[in-house]
């Protein structure tokens, strides 16, 4: 089991920690819905520093991601990033990833923990342009500080306007007496606020600093909650090796303008129309559905499975995401969560379930 650069911080702070990942992470620390409206709220702050990263650069640098991404890289500039996914050949999704244009022709791609060698190993197996690939992930870690409150708390950590940094750009510069970290608004809650890239030896006095800032420790069990109140994918879940982007709702960052892994197949699915959609729904009555779940028609026929499912902190009512035949994936649908031995009547909605 790994440990981040603040495992030890997390332990003396009380956290209760759990494996994930291959790393041992803190998963709450004064419970989860305390923490989750920490963040809706006001501002939070996670140690996230089990993401990979990877550095891909070099005059054929470009010609790589497009290549393997299924988001057209050609239409980033320096200090603006990028949400893609690493298509497989078999129509579903090695990853889900966010690209960084650091300079021309150098990029940073921020992967899951869970599929660092994975992803690595795949990418490599695509690079025959050429391109110079580094594997940082053992070197840098990663905070994500987020709500409403966030810029407001950390501006004085900074000499960057940080409400200038909009959403899915970033700056590289000093916070909290570091220099040269990345500071980037790429945020997973929906609360807004910014994350932090910086080498290991340096996240221990940012950390510090963020939390005396005025950041709540949080952990990543109300990570989960927060994100899917928004409706955001979580690799593992909602779209894996099985799962193609169309079906997850994914379209959006499925650019056809080029030439991708599986782009032709892709390209006919969406033409065609999948067979299956990605839909998130809420319960009509009380209940939490879970990971696994089946949904079932009125008749009791199952016709799909729920990928995430929660209470919501947020809507106090059950909330989740699942896969259903794309003929009864309409919004307004009734469909019918198996818990237990008793089938939860639920409406599908239009993500996200929370709205600020």
């Amino acid at each position: 089991m790994k440990n981040t650069a603040l495992s030890s911080t997390h332990e003396a702070l009380g956290a209760k920690m759990v494996p994930f990942a291959g790393y041992n992470m803190p998963v709450q620390y004064d419970g989860v819905n305390i923490e989750h409206q920490a963040v809706r709220k006001d501002c939070g702050v996670f140690d996230v520093s089990h993401m990979g990263e990877f550095l891909v650069e070099g005059e054929h640098a470009l010609d790589l991601l497009q290549k393997v991404c299924s988001n057209d890289a050609s239409k980033l500039t320096v200090g603006k990033a990028q949400y893609t996914c690493l298509p497989n050949d078999d129509g579903g999704v090695v990853d889900d990833l966010i690209i960084y244009k650091l300079k021309e022709d150098q990029y940073l791609l921020v992967v899951n923990a869970s599929n660092i060698e994975k992803d690595w190993n795949w990418i490599s197996s695509k690079n025959d342009v050429g391109a110079t690939m580094r594997d940082l992930s053992e070197d840098y870690s990663l905070l994500a500080i987020q709500g409403p409150n966030a810029v407001e708390k950390m501006q004085a950590l900074s000499s960057h306007d940080l409400a200038a940094i909009k959403f899915y750009n970033f700056e590289v510069g000093n916070f909290a007496g570091i220099e040269n970290v990345i500071i980037s608004a790429t945020g997973y809650t929906g609360s807004g606020g910014f994350e932090i890239y910086c080498k290991n030896d340096e996240v221990k006095q940012i950390w510090d600093k963020v939390t005396a800032a005025g950041a709540k420790p949080i952990g990543l069990a109300a990570r989960d909650t927060l994100r899917l109140e928004m409706g955001y994918c979580l690799y593992g879940n909602d779209i894996s090796d099985t799962t193609s982007p169309i079906e997850a709702g994914l379209g959006w960052i499925t650019k056809f303008t080029k030439e991708f892994t599986n782009s032709e197949a892709l390209k006919a699915e969406k033409e065609r129309g999948p067979k299956r959609k990605l839909i998130a729904f809420e319960l009509d009555e009380r209940g939490i559905p879970r990971h696994d779940y089946e949904i079932v028609d009125a008749e009791g026929n199952a016709i799909g499975i729920v990928t995430s499912g929660t209470m919501s902190p947020s809507l106090g009512k059950g909330i989740g995401l699942g896969y259903v035949p794309t003929e009864v994936s309409a919004v307004g649908t009734k469909i019918f969560i198996q818990i237990r031995k008793k089938a939860i009547p639920a409406t599908i909605v239009k993500p996200p379930f929370y709205k600020a």
